[in-house]
């Protein structure tokens, strides 16, 4: 008996965009995906202008925002994986944006 080998090849992305409430990215394979943003803790602390500023990481694997330390993978949207950041590193996170942001 023979076995035929068939290989997944996981689009990347070619853009983002985040609105108030939902994350969309745009695939190569010409998809779009879109998740709620509350998947993604930090993404809703963002300011719009931050969410804006995002770049493709990985030849476009992943998303990378800079200004909040954030990093979403395109297989991770695909398999319905919201962000793995415990509540103890998003608690830290948010104190020290606190301390940036009144300072």
């Amino acid at each position: 008996m023979t076995t035929l080998a068939v290989q997944i090849e996981t689009p990347t992305a070619s853009n983002v965009s985040v609105s108030e409430d939902t994350l969309s990215v745009d695939l190569s394979d010409g998809r779009t995906i879109s998740v709620p943003i509350e998947w993604f803790p930090r993404l809703v602390h963002a300011t719009p202008k931050e969410r804006m500023r995002w770049r493709l990481i990985g030849n476009g694997q992943g998303i990378h925002w800079e200004d909040i330390d954030e990093d979403v993978s395109v297989g991770g949207l695909l398999a319905g994986k919201p962000s793995g950041e415990s509540q103890t590193s998003l608690r830290r996170w948010l104190s020290r944006r606190a301390g940036i942001i009144s300072g």
